[in-house]
């Protein structure tokens, strides 16, 4: 039978910047290596699975779209009798598809019911041909995953180099301070050469390259043995901090008298050692006598792929779909996913997506195509299922998550608390972080007159401060000294609530008494949470560098009570500052100055100077130390960059269309989206964080109001406020690594591993690998963020 479909004038080969999803389902996990195979929709390049759930026919019912490409492919058995290619670049495969690969493709028509369409036939050649030679959605991710963007910067732009001098060869064999002769970096403005700092994998350094630059102010070097003849190379700013791109290479190396033509790459690039060492991070996956442990299969314990630098996401994830509140909310196996025209672009379908992979078990199964022999004992893991969809929709139209450098577990949780708000704006009963939604009351005092006043602030997580205890030794003569290195003493998980919630001073002038003796401030709980998010700020800055500490932090898996932590509002004995009475208004703004030398160290640092202000104020404006661990735990606030304003409510604006239609199609009502731009200041960025900060808040209705409308009951705060509160800590994110934007995260949660267990036990999640875990009483000290939930 013929097809007349097939001479569409719709039907055209994809663009090159057009996603072609071939490789799995844009609705579940399923993929061109399932027995059914996936169809492409040849019109806009949908993935669709071929099995029993039919989301190709889904899409079909949905867009009308008639022909679709089937692709099934199926793996090679592998014999290998000698050990696999060595990767010299990671951006590069040693194995292509096609070695690893069988693939068998046919054409389908839902409209003709045909099941194999003559493929010779119209416009089908072009544009099969298209759809298998085009980069698919997730190559195009794993690229940037292994090949990441750096940009120029205005000193290897303005780079002044010093008269030229002819380097010989001889030069180049060694650091002009030390005997190294590898990991050496030519100083592009003088000639110098100096040895770099020691680097993962045993590579020697003695940062002689860094004292170079720290003594000459010279910025820009380059590293000898990452240069290639195409003109590659490992380029560091030492102003900047940062590795750069310098276009002129060539002939700034050609100043110096070497002919980058003539130059070999002879060691790893900086990014291959730091991906190297992300995925090489030893969580504990052997047991004491070096045995590898027994990975776990079945619903619920199922990895995640790592697709370049993203076990931050993975580790978030795992966690967020082990409490109930998002199971429920997003796993329906029995349930046809959302009817979406573009399901890769939709978040509903892609967390039902990500839900149903990770806790349905369909996936959870060794990977049987290992080659397994006595001379390759190797436990089988699964493949994992890679998470490119998710990733890219997450994290599109955002600095840092549109990228694939490692980014901080915690920012991506609360960026994901945004945006799993914002999509249940038509339905906030079926918001899941909801459950991590609760109060903080702040209590301030005067300090003279006794007066109080209470502010209620809604929050779904709390950062608290842990003290830095070094390890003290005591020496023969009697003296003490403090341990070298990150030896610190341990820290309860009380002591950093008790400080959380411990009361400062800050400088107010009360506009009741108008006295300067200032404000004490503390703040407790109104109402608690049913899951709680806590992250433990570790940080201090060393030599002008926040740097994260290894201090461990006492957690059991006992449940504890917050109980103590309540707030109980206004006591009879005490009396309230009137209501007309603006705590920190015009008079306060004037009466607070900020601490001069703190600002100035904070500024030192490279904190703007709003932000250092805000932080003294917010922190009692005592010293630095206190209001950089302020900084570190607010980066993500909206207002951040904002002048300090003491004076209430922010300065009103007129409403704006544009941007209330643009918060519109956020599924923000037109009376959130009015009041948010007014408590704003117009700024639409800062207006979807207001209206996920104020949930409940119906907006502003204009001109309307009514009697209703001013005698409505006060709105409900979220949690609860029902004693005891006790919460049992449920699951931990962990990080290995001097930094949160490096190394490697993990997660370990607790859980039933078989229906015998009368005990949950801890699972490790470490990428793709899922294993039960060993030492995680030694884990639970360091990590990054705990989840607790409520019993």
């Amino acid at each position: 039978m013929s097809c007349p479909h097939v001479t569409s004038t719709d039907l055209r080969p994809p663009r090159a910047n057009q996603s072609v999803y071939r490789e799995d389902c844009t609705q579940c996990f399923d993929s061109q290596d399932d027995e059914a195979g996936l169809d492409v929709c040849l019109q806009c390049f949908n993935g669709g699975c071929a099995g029993h759930r039919n989301h190709s026919l889904l899409h079909y019912s949905t867009t009308s779209h008639p022909l679709v490409l089937n692709i099934k492919r199926t793996r090679r058995q592998v014999q290998r009798d000698e050990p696999p290619l060595k990767l010299t670049k990671l951006a590069i495969s040693a194995e292509t598809e096609e070695d690893k690969y069988d693939t068998v493709t046919r054409v389908k028509c839902y409209v003709c019911s045909i099941d194999d369409v003559d493929r010779s036939l119209g416009q089908l050649p072009t544009v099969i041909d298209g759809v298998m030679k085009a980069m698919t959605f997730a190559k195009q991710e794993e690229v940037k995953a292994w090949e990441q963007e750096f940009t120029e910067c205005e000193h290897t732009l303005c780079l002044q180099q010093q008269p030229s001098r002819q380097i010989g060869s001889q030069n180049l064999d060694g650091c002009s301070k030390c005997d190294l002769k590898e990991n050496l970096w030519l100083c592009l403005e003088c000639g110098n050469l100096g040895c770099g700092r020691a680097q993962f994998g045993g590579v020697g350094g003695n940062s002689h390259g860094l004292a170079h630059a720290t003594e000459s102010q010279h910025a820009v070097a380059v590293k000898l043995g990452s240069i290639t003849p195409e003109g590659n190379a490992d380029v560091y700013c030492y102003q900047c901090n940062e590795e750069r791109i310098d276009t002129d290479l060539a002939k700034h190396l050609a100043h110096w008298g070497i002919n980058i033509a003539e130059r070999e790459k002879t060691e790893k690039s900086l990014m291959e050692m730091q991906v190297e060492q992300n995925l090489k991070w030893d969580f504990s996956m052997t047991t004491d006598d070096g045995q590898e442990l027994k990975p776990l299969f079945g619903p619920g314990f199922t990895g995640l792929k790592n697709i370049g630098n993203s076990c931050y996401l993975a580790s978030t994830v795992q966690c967020l779909f082990s409490i109930d509140e998002f199971r429920r909310r997003y796993y329906h196996p029995d349930q046809p996913p959302p009817t979406a025209n573009f399901p890769a672009e939709d978040l509903e379908t892609q967390l039902r997506k990500l839900a149903d992979g990770v806790l349905s078990g369909r996936y959870s199964r060794p990977e049987v195509n290992i080659a397994v022999s006595p001379d390759n004992p190797e436990v089988p893991h699964q493949k994992g299922l890679s998470p490119a969809m998710f990733k890219h929709l997450i994290g599109r139209g955002h600095e840092e998550f549109s990228t694939m450098r490692q980014q901080d577990a915690f920012e991506l949780l609360l960026h994901l608390f945004k945006l799993i708000n914002i999509s249940n704006q038509a339905d906030p009963k079926a918001d899941p972080v909801q459950s991590f939604r609760f109060a903080l009351e702040q209590r301030l005092q005067c300090l003279n007159c006794q007066r109080v006043r209470y502010r209620t602030d809604e929050q779904d997580n709390i950062s608290i401060p842990v003290p830095v205890r070094r390890k003290i030794v005591d020496n023969s003569d009697g003296s003490k000294d403090v341990v070298k290195g990150s030896e610190f003493e341990p820290v309860s998980l009380k002591e950093c609530l008790d400080i959380f919630t411990s009361s400062s001073t800050v400088e107010f002038t009360c506009p009741s008494c108008d006295s300067k003796a200032g404000f004490s401030k503390s703040s407790k709980f109104k109402t608690f949470p049913q899951n709680l998010a806590i992250n433990p700020l570790r940080f201090e800055i060393i030599n002008w560098v926040p740097t994260k500490l290894d201090i461990p932090v006492q957690v059991t898996d006992e449940a504890f009570d917050l109980s103590q932590y309540k707030s109980h509002g206004l006591q009879a004995n005490e009396e309230e500052l009137p209501e007309d009475a603006d705590v920190g208004g015009s008079a306060g703004a004037a009466a607070f100055v900020p601490n001069t030398a703190a600002l100035e160290q904070l500024a030192s640092m490279g904190f703007p100077q709003n932000r250092c202000e805000k932080a003294l104020h917010a922190t009692g404006n005592a010293d630095a130390e206190a209001a950089m661990n302020w900084l570190f735990s607010h980066m993500e606030d909206a207002d951040i960059d904002e002048p300090l304003n003491l004076g209430g409510a922010a300065t009103s604006s007129s409403d704006d269309a544009d941007k209330i239609a643009q918060l519109g199609d956020m599924g923000i009502s037109v009376p959130q989206a009015r009041k948010a731009l007014r408590e704003c200041n117009g700024d639409v960025s800062r207006a979807v964080d207001w209206v996920f900060s104020h949930p409940d808040d119906q907006g502003d209705f204009g001109e309307q109001t009514s009697l209703e409308a001013t005698t409505a009951a006060p709105k409900a705060l979220p949690g609860s406020e029902e004693l005891p509160a006790k919460f049992e800590l449920e699951s931990i994110v962990c990080h290995k690594g001097a930094s949160i934007h490096a190394g490697h995260y993990v997660a370990f949660i607790r859980k039933a591993v078989s229906e015998a267990d009368e005990e949950r036990q801890w699972v490790l999640f470490n990428d793709e690998k899922v294993v039960k875990a060993v030492d995680v009483d030694e884990m639970k000290k360091f990590a990054y963020v705990y989840f607790f939930s409520r019993k």
